[in-house]
């Protein structure tokens, strides 16, 4: 049982490969059957660090399969991750790769770069590619502090496995054409860690309202985005009274002028 490779899933492709998302191949007929699917993810840079955030729908074809799916996930002290698409195995690969980083981590007495995260990560989406062919999807949004430039980045993929990072926000999802264009309108260089959550936030509510599988801020059940920071100071999950608190300022603001704020043209 000595692992013999710093990479958890070699060494578990070595050992019980079956355990490994894309080679538990559902049975034949299976992609016939509607299974959950995670919706709208995004993410977006400022000065000194990153935010990640994901609203908390999960559909099942024309129907709401849950309200209050957890899509972000700490993956280490200075990197997250969000998955859009097949739920199911989604989330497997996120648990999956905390474990790769941890695993290196002991195994190697030191941590990846931030880019070696994310090309280990793009290895890994490739191999499900078996499960992409017969239509589960899943596709990550990773973000994270770079200790050697002191900034955050964001890096996006493709079924396939290719990776390719992004400068200043981005969204992934059923949602993301309409969140991107919401942060686009909203963005400036400086923003402050607040600011930056309140755009993720104003960015969620117009996906939710233009896009029927994303989920705005439920005021009456308490389901909020989930939204996590990452600066020089590690991750942390914003707590959900504050998102909370901001989420409630954004509906507020939504009853006087429905379509949100503007951009301003000066």
């Amino acid at each position: 049982m000595s692992a013999g490779t710093s990479s958890f899933t070699e060494f578990l492709t070595s050992v019980h490969p079956e355990m490994l998302p894309g080679h538990r191949l559902p049975e034949s007929g299976a992609a016939g059957h509607l299974t959950p699917d995670a919706t709208t993810i995004v993410a977006l840079t400022f000065p000194g660090g990153v935010l990640l955030a994901g609203d908390r729908r999960a559909t099942q074809g024309n129907v709401i399969a849950n309200r209050d799916m957890e899509k972000v996930f700490r993956t280490d002290e200075f990197s997250a991750v969000a998955i859009a698409g097949s739920a199911g195995f989604g989330i497997e690969l996120a648990r999956l790769y905390q474990v790769e980083l941890e695993h290196y981590e002991k195994m190697e007495g030191r941590s990846l770069t931030l880019e070696g995260k994310a090309n280990k990560l793009a290895q890994m989406v490739r191999g499900n590619l078996g499960l992409a062919m017969q239509g589960f999807v899943m596709i990550p949004l990773f973000v994270g502090f770079d200790e050697n430039t002191a900034q955050g980045r964001v890096f996006s993929y493709d079924a396939v496995g290719g990776r390719y990072e992004e400068h200043r926000y981005h969204s992934i999802g059923s949602g993301s054409v309409y969140a991107r264009g919401s942060i686009k309108k909203l963005y400036t260089d400086d923003l402050d860690e607040t600011t930056a959550i309140k755009v993720a936030l104003e960015s969620l509510y117009d996906a939710a309202d233009d896009d029927s599988a994303t989920g705005g801020p439920d005021l009456h059940r308490k389901i909020f985005p989930l939204i996590d920071v990452i600066t020089e100071d590690g991750h942390r999950r914003i707590p959900a009274e504050d998102v909370a608190r901001l989420a409630t300022e954004v509906v507020e603001g939504r009853a006087t002028d429905p379509d949100g704020p503007t951009a301003s043209l000066s």
